[in-house]
C-alpha cells in the first residue's frame, strides 16, 4: 500500500525536501510522489541531487513501484516553474496533486498521505476558495476535520483553525467542541493506541475568563460541552487558562491539549519542537499528515531547507497506519 505524498508548491521548497526525504531512504518502494517528473529532476540538478525516477502516468492497486528509484505519478504544470517566483498559473497544479491524492485514498489505491506546504495566498489569487489543506482534504468526504501539531512530547489540536482573531469567539460552540473533542479522543483511541485519553481543555478568555468576569464563553459554552462528554466517559480537564496550561504541572498527565484557537496553542508547540513537528488532519477517512512549516520561497534551489519535518511526517504516517504511536 503506497503512501502518498505531495510535493506542495513548486516554486518552494516543496520539491527540495521531498527529494531529501526520499533520496536518503534505501527502498523507496512503499512511496509514491504526486508531481510534475519534470520539475522534481529540474530541482535534483539544482541542488546537485543524483536522483533516479520512476515516472508513472496512472495508478492503482495493480500498480508496481520501484524500490531504487523515486516514483513520481506525473501531473503536468500549468506554466514553468522558476524556484522562489510564484505563478499564479501553477496553482491549478497544486489542487490536481490533491484531488488525485483524495481520489487514490477513496478509491483504497493508498491509505495515507503526506503534504508539503502550499501557498494559500497565490491560490486563492488565482481565484480559488482555499483556506488551507485540512478544509480541502475534507471537503469531498463532508468529513468535520481537526487540525493537530504533534511533537514527540505534545499533542495540540484546534477548535478553530484559519480564522481571524475578531472571529474566532463566534465560531466556538457546545456543539463544535463536543464535535471536535469527540473527533480528538477517538484518533488517540483508535490511530495512537490509548486506552483512556486524558485531555487538557484551553480556555478561551485569559484565565478561563475569571468566573465570568473576563468573558462567560467558558460558564456558556466549553463547560456544557465537557460535562456532556464526561458523562459518556471521557476524560477532560478544564477549561484551563492557556497560559499556566503549558507547564509541567499540567502536561505530564496529559495525551493531548485542545487550543480554542491557532495563535494560542501553536506557538508553544512549535517553540517545542519546530522543524519536527508534524500537523496531522483528524477525522477523514484516511490518515494526512504534513509538516509545521510554510513554503520558505526564498529557501528553494538553495540547499539550505531542512527536510526534518518532512521525514517525521512520513514516519508519523506510518505509524499512524499502525494502530500504536505511543
Amino acid at each position: 500500500m503506497a503512501l502518498l505524498i505531495t510535493a506542495g508548491e513548486p516554486a518552494g521548497i516543496g520539491p527540495d525536501i521531498v527529494l531529501g526525504a526520499l533520496g536518503a531512504m534505501a527502498d523507496k518502494a512503499a512511496h509514491l510522489v504526486i508531481a510534475d517528473a519534470a520539475l522534481l529532476q529540474q530541482r535534483a540538478q539544482q541542488l546537485g541531487i543524483d536522483a533516479r525516477f520512476n515516472v508513472l502516468e496512472l495508478f492503482d492497486h495493480s500498480s508496481q513501484l520501484a524500490g531504487d528509484a523515486i516514483n513520481v505519478l506525473q501531473v503536468d504544470l500549468y506554466a514553468p516553474c522558476r524556484a522562489g517566483e510564484l505563478n499564479a498559473a501553477n496553482s491549478r497544479y497544486v489542487l490536481d496533486t490533491l484531488d488525485i491524492a483524495i481520489r487514490l485514498c477513496a478509491q483504497g489505491a493508498a491509505q495515507a498521505l503526506v503534504t508539503a506546504p502550499v501557498h494559500k495566498g497565490i491560490i486563492n489569487a488565482a481565484g480559488y476558495d482555499f483556506s488551507g489543506h485540512t478544509e480541502y482534504l475534507a471537503a469531498p468526504s463532508h468529513s468535520k476535520p481537526v487540525m493537530m501539531l504533534a511533537t514527540k512530547s505534545l499533542r495540540v489540536a484546534l477548535a478553530t483553525t484559519h480564522l481571524p482573531l475578531r472571529d474566532v469567539a463566534d465560531a466556538i460552540t457546545t456543539p463544535l467542541l463536543i464535535d471536535v473533542l469527540t473527533t480528538l479522543h477517538d484518533f488517540l483511541q483508535q490511530r495512537c493506541g490509548i486506552a483512556r485519553p486524558h485531555i487538557l481543555v484551553c480556555g478561551l478568555n485569559p484565565h478561563a475568563g475569571e468566573d465570568g468576569h473576563l468573558g462567560r464563553e467558558e460558564i456558556d459554552i466549553i463547560h456544557p460541552a465537557l460535562a456532556a462528554l464526561r458523562d459518556k466517559g471521557l476524560q477532560l480537564s478544564g477549561p484551563l487558562p492557556a497560559d499556566t496550561l503549558f507547564t509541567q504541572h499540567h502536561l505530564p498527565t496529559a495525551d493531548a491539549v485542545l487550543a480554542m484557537y491557532h495563535d494560542q496553542g501553536l506557538p508553544v508547540l512549535k517553540y517545542s519542537g519546530f522543524g519536527e513537528a508534524v500537523n496531522v488532519t483528524l477525522g477523514l477517512p484516511f490518515v494526512r499528515t504534513s509538516v509545521d512549516h510554510g513554503t520558505a520561497l526564498e529557501l528553494a534551489a538553495s540547499g539550505k531547507a531542512a527536510d526534518s519535518s518532512l521525514r517525521a511526517a512520513m514516519q508519523l504516517a506510518a505509524r499512524l497506519l499502525d494502530g500504536d504511536t505511543r
